[in-house]
């Protein structure tokens, strides 16, 4: 069994951006039926590093004891590369957002992962 505090920061953001977008096309499918091509590219406008970096400083303040220690680890990760377009602190919270997503998601903890989605995107 896997223990999620004990992983490294960089594979919680691995599972956390698939849940993150997970969510994102979820709450996509949840309002007025669209082509897919429009949902596409609505999801694609919130889920990237840009976008995560400014949802992720609207919970911030809503984090405490370990929840913040997992977003500090994945805001200290260390990713070797930025990709082109973003600064490396977008990059920082980003990989932060989906770091915590994705150890709520390991830790079972899905309907805290979907509270601070709800409260992001309200």
């Amino acid at each position: 069994m896997i223990n999620p505090t004990q992983l490294p920061p960089l594979a919680l953001a691995f599972i956390g951006d698939t849940v993150f977008d997970l969510l994102v096309r979820e709450a996509l499918l949840d309002g007025p039926a669209r082509p897919q091509r429009q949902l596409h590219k609505e999801s694609a406008v919130r889920v990237n590093a840009r976008a995560q970096a400014e949802l992720a400083k609207k919970i911030l303040p809503l984090l405490g004891g370990e929840e913040a220690e997992i977003f500090r680890r994945g805001q200290n990760a260390q990713p070797g590369h930025v990709p082109r377009g973003f600064t490396r602190g977008e990059y920082a919270l980003a990989t932060a957002l989906e770091a915590l997503f994705g150890w709520l998601w390991l830790c079972g903890r899905l309907e805290r992962a979907r509270e601070l989605f709800d409260y992001i995107f309200s």
